[in-house]
């Protein structure tokens, strides 16, 4: 994982919602909010994904009706818009920030996407925050010879332990090696990497992220590491 910086104090203001403001807006083509747990590094964060054409300004309302983020374009951005946001919530370390607390601030259900267009027109997009979080990918093994590498892992079914209880559904795993990544159907348990990225790594430690996607949305991430001579 790439190294985090500080967890920042939330700061959450309540937002009137007032009926059938957004009832004729376009729809956000992209808007997901997920959890990625590193369970090698047992730290845990609240992602976002959108997409959109050409929005000046947008704002996330949690399933109690309060804003929990809010995004606005100056000049340039004001007068062309933006389409793509992508953004990592800072992940706490559990043993310093109870897992409990940190589900808390988020809760399960509803986050409303409200924005504006370029053209003053309304836009939005609805995405559904599950706790439902996957084990991570057990048992990674790694089998190197020469320039040939396989990483295979256990297929995931489960919760961490003292994780909410939750039905997993697993549709995807991802591989993730130095520049190389690549997703797989959840059938398939072991990934052969590129004999020509091997051959164009360097020696030493080579680090890597096997990567349980759930149904939901939510992630969970085993990390690794190998010698390449």
């Amino acid at each position: 994982m790439l190294t985090r910086g500080p967890w920042p104090i939330l700061v959450v203001a309540a937002v009137a919602l007032v009926p059938g403001v957004y009832a004729s807006a376009a729809e956000l083509d992209e808007s997901r909010i997920f959890i990625e747990y590193n369970q090698s590094g047992n730290d845990l964060g609240i992602h976002v994904s959108l997409d959109g054409e050409d929005w000046t300004r947008l704002r996330i309302v949690n399933p109690n009706g309060r804003r929990i983020f809010e995004v606005e374009g100056r000049r340039a951005y004001r007068q062309l818009g933006m389409t793509e946001l992508f953004f990592e919530g800072a992940e706490p370390n559990l043993d310093e920030f109870p897992l409990e607390d940190l589900l808390a601030l988020f809760p399960e259900g509803e986050y409303r996407f409200r924005g504006r267009t370029v053209d003053g027109e309304a836009i939005e997009g609805t995405g559904t925050l599950s706790h439902a979080v996957p084990n991570g990918p057990g048992n990674v093994t790694v089998a190197l010879s020469g320039d040939s590498l396989v990483i295979s892992w256990d297929a995931v079914s489960t919760v961490p332990d003292g994780f909410p209880d939750r039905p997993i559904s697993i549709v995807s795993y991802q591989v993730i090696v130095d520049s190389f990544e690549v997703t797989v159907p959840a059938s398939v348990t072991s990934v052969t990497v590129s004999p020509e990225f091997v051959a164009s790594l360097p020696s030493g430690e080579v680090l890597f992220e096997v990567l349980a996607i759930d149904v939901s949305g939510n992630q969970t991430i085993t990390e690794g590491s190998f010698e390449k001579p």
